[in-house]
């Protein structure tokens, strides 16, 4: 099946070069250039990743990020500028997976849209159904979360973080190999990623589920 890729950016040929790449690839792609026309378009074409610059007309791409994920959950790999850790972590706050600083490599922006399709892929084809700890359900082939009754809306990203967790409870999970294991990096950087998506999943799920070991990383608490 081909998947779908929309890519928003403003810059025209920016927007051009990444879209020629990704159907070189073999990727479908559709393009927007300005906040409001892109979430028009994600609701309308309902791609399998989004491709999106923070910086934007009409408003930025973390409302536009905020907004897309409110209707249906969706891989975002964010594009910031170099440097610039406040929108980097306010974008993996409202839901981006992933992110490239500016200027960027076309060839590695597509091998981390392959990275992000894949680890989606990987989760929906996991071979356990269910996994069930007190009040905590996750549902991984529906990928539906429930805690105490009450669903709660998770990232592509953050799923699949919370089933790792989940998979070994009470276990501690460095940030090294949670960076390895759940995004798939091998450097070791990008520990603020982790943290990011920790507090996004304390927020939704509470903050008793959830364990830092200082030092050393996190570990899923199992719920009473």
């Amino acid at each position: 099946m081909t998947r779908r890729v929309l890519v928003v950016e403003d810059d025209l040929t920016i927007a051009d070069s990444v879209a020629a790449r990704l159907r070189a690839e073999g990727f479908e792609v559709d393009l927007a250039h300005d906040g409001p026309s892109a979430v028009t378009r994600a609701r309308d074409v309902r791609p399998d990743l989004v491709v999106l610059d923070v910086m934007l007309p009409g408003f930025d791409g973390l409302e536009v990020c905020r907004r897309i994920q409110a209707e249906r959950a969706v891989p975002v790999l964010m594009l910031t500028a170099r440097g610039d850790e406040t929108d980097l972590l306010v974008g993996l706050a409202v839901g981006a997976d992933d992110y490239l600083t500016k200027p960027f490599s076309i060839r590695e922006l597509a091998a981390r849209v392959h990275a992000l399709l894949r680890r989606v892929e990987r989760a929906a084809s996991a071979a356990a159904s269910r996994i069930t700890l007190a009040d905590l359900e996750i549902d991984l082939a529906e990928r539906r979360v429930m805690r105490g009754g009450a669903e709660a809306h998770l990232t592509p990203t953050e799923f699949e973080l919370l089933v790792h967790l989940a998979e070994r409870p009470r276990a501690v999970q460095s940030r090294e190999r949670l960076l390895s294991e759940v995004w798939g990096w091998a450097d070791g950087t990008g520990t603020r990623t982790v943290d990011s998506h920790i507090k996004a999943l304390r927020r939704k799920l509470g903050t008793d589920l959830i364990r830092t070991v200082h030092g050393i990383g996190y570990a899923l608490e199992v719920p009473r």
